[in-house]
């Protein structure tokens, strides 16, 4: 895993957990090891839908802070392609269809909101690829113990190319900085996963 996946890594769970006292530190190691204004931006965006606004607001103030002190302005904060990422829908189709059928008659609105916002519009935002947008939700999921979600996106990063070592690397990566328990908590989720699919 590059130290530039490492560190959108470690940032995402950073934020998840609303550990802002070492975020300076770490944004300033993402920024130097590549990640983008943008991305930083983008990462924010996205984790106030898996771990909150609070954590996102919390993130906020620490980016615009590190961003001051390095002179980022908001020019730097737009995607270099400003193109959604497109969608496949039949793919998404299928996945609202079996949202809806598990749990359109207990929340129908958030389950309208999870296919409008969240599937077409947050993760289809350029600001971060496909893959950095799985690679982020796992972390955020592991790092606020949400296992039950992990599958569904653990199978959506392999199908991103997120490789089984590279998700190895990433739990051993995340313990460091979520806890031994979250990550282990998370191995028999991904176990099953690696189980499950012939790749």
């Amino acid at each position: 895993m590059s130290v530039r996946d490492r560190s959108i890594i470690t940032l995402s769970v950073l934020i998840a957990r609303n550990q802002s006292a070492q975020m300076p530190h770490y944004l300033n190691v993402a920024l130097d090891h590549g990640v983008t204004p943008a991305e930083v931006s983008g990462m924010v965006a996205h984790l106030a839908f898996y771990s909150g606004w609070a954590n996102a607001v919390a993130a906020i103030d620490v980016m615009r802070a590190v961003f001051d002190l390095r002179g980022l302005d908001a020019a730097q904060l737009r995607p270099i392609d400003a193109r959604p990422h497109p969608t496949d829908d039949m793919d998404e189709e299928r996945r609202h269809a079996v949202v809806m059928r598990k749990f359109g008659q207990v929340a129908p609105g958030l389950v309208q909101l999870t296919r409008d916002i969240l599937f077409q519009d947050v993760w289809r935002s350029p600001e971060l690829s496909l893959r950095d947008r799985c690679l982020i939700t796992i972390c955020s999921v592991i790092a606020t113990a949400q296992t039950a979600q992990l599958a569904f996106y653990v199978n959506r990063a392999m199908d991103q190319g997120v490789t089984r070592a590279e998700l190895s690397e990433l739990l051993t990566h995340v313990a460091f900085y979520s806890g031994w328990s979250s990550a282990y908590t998370a191995l028999a989720v991904v176990k099953d996963v690696f189980e499950s699919r012939p790749d």
